[in-house]
């Protein structure tokens, strides 16, 4: 994979009491809504109101990664996370609204590199597990958010690849 000058945006997702997500580094996205055409409508509207990125005008779609199946930390029902991948050509400004603390654009070769692997001790109910993260300055990318970065490495995704879908 050529990864030079390409990077991942990441954001922040703002502090909030309840939140099971809060304060973690994660992609822009959200829940699907009854006028979202599709999983991939919903992904480009989340974007566009969390970061003020509009897809549709300033992206290039490249894949859908694979389904991760979650749960909402309050519910006993299954959720199903659809990550999508876009290049951008737009400016690199970002307009966070209430739901994202902070942006950070991180480069892919810095993601893919071992030596920036780490581990992230999370407690559970059961003890301390450890669990596979990459840091970078003060961010730490984990859980979900890491599981759909390891896929784009390993599938050597980036803008002048596109892996069938």
């Amino acid at each position: 994979m050529e990864n030079a000058h390409e990077e991942l945006l990441f954001i922040q997702r703002a502090r909030r009491e309840g939140d099971p997500w809060s304060g973690d580094m994660a992609f822009p996205g959200g829940r699907l809504q009854p006028e979202d055409e599709s999983a991939r409508a919903a992904a480009e509207r989340e974007t566009l109101e969390e970061t003020g990125m509009d897809l549709g005008r300033h992206g290039r779609y490249i894949t859908r990664l694979s389904d991760l199946i979650t749960r909402h930390h309050s519910r006993l029902r299954p959720m199903v996370v659809t990550p999508y991948v876009f290049e951008w050509h737009g400016p690199k400004t970002i307009l966070p609204n209430h739901e994202v603390e902070r942006a950070v654009w991180v480069p892919l070769d810095y993601l893919a590199a071992g030596e920036n692997q780490s581990q992230l001790p999370w407690r559970t109910p059961l003890g301390t597990l450890n669990m596979p993260c990459c840091r970078y300055q003060d961010a730490c990318i984990w859980g979900l958010s890491y599981s759909m970065l390891q896929e784009l490495l390993t599938a050597g995704i980036n803008a002048k690849s596109k892996i069938p879908q």
